[in-house]
């Protein structure tokens, strides 16, 4: 007596263990012919139990061949491109696990090294706000992080910190690609003459790195001119891809 079954690519043990009771049971000549197709089903079971586990290319769970009869040989497990996977064997079993890992590429913070920082003034009169231009020179990407770090002191050490302003911030991180701009307003006094003043035509300009402020600053000259700043009305914007309506004007 022949069975004709209608199999998937990998067959569990009960399958092959039914399909065994089956051929046994049916004698004689026929059944002797049906051993010889139990045992090309075998065959073609460990081929199977080989494969299986790569068939899940998503590194999921997946279920692998189980033992064949007579050979106890359990099928190999194999993982799906782009994914990390281990087996483990239970009764003839084979269970693969895996976790898809997607690499992710980070440009790294600006130096000041990478760019070429330049200041102009805004239009108006009396000159109240600068604008200050950061263009990436370095010849790859970078991260401009946060706001320039301004001194309109004689050093840098000395200088007096320029405080930000928080709405100036923009909602996602600003990467430049070589040879693109960045710019950040930067407001220098609070208009007309006062002897809190005093004038500047040079400053200095540092950075951000991922942890804090970058090491070593670079001079920056002051528009044509020179400018008059107030240190205590000084504010800065942070760095944008352009200046907005609204967000930097303080």
């Amino acid at each position: 007596m022949r069975t004709s079954i209608r199999r998937p690519a990998v067959l569990t043990a009960s399958a092959v263990a039914a399909l065994s009771l089956t051929l046994t049971a049916c004698g004689g000549e026929d059944g002797s012919k049906d051993n010889g197709a139990a045992a090309s089903v075998s065959a073609e079971q460990g081929t199977s139990g080989s494969s299986g586990g790569g068939s899940n290319s998503n590194g999921g769970v997946g279920t692998t061949g189980s033992t064949t009869t007579g050979s106890g040989t359990t099928g190999s497990t194999t993982t799906g491109s782009g994914t990390t996977g281990s087996g483990t064997s239970t009764s003839g079993t084979v269970v693969q696990t895996g976790v898809k890992k997607k690499a992710t590429a980070k440009a790294p913070a600006c130096t000041v090294n990478d760019v070429k920082i330049s200041a102009a003034k805004q239009a108006g009169l009396p000159t109240t706000h600068i604008t200050l231009t950061a263009t990436n020179i370095s010849g790859h990407a970078c991260t401009l992080l946060q706001y320039p770090l301004l001194g309109f002191g004689d050093l840098p050490q000395t200088s007096k910190d320029v405080p930000a302003v928080a709405k100036s911030k923009p909602g996602t991180p600003i990467v430049l690609n070589a040879g693109t701009p960045a710019y950040a307003a930067v407001r220098i006094n609070n208009g007309g003459v006062d002897e809190k003043n005093h004038a500047v035509s040079s400053f200095y300009v540092n950075l951000f790195a991922a942890d804090g402020p970058a090491e070593g600053s670079k001079t920056v000259a002051a528009p044509k001119g020179g400018i008059a700043v107030d240190d205590a009305a000084a504010k800065t914007g942070y760095w944008t891809y352009e200046l907005r309506n609204g967000a930097d004007e303080f």
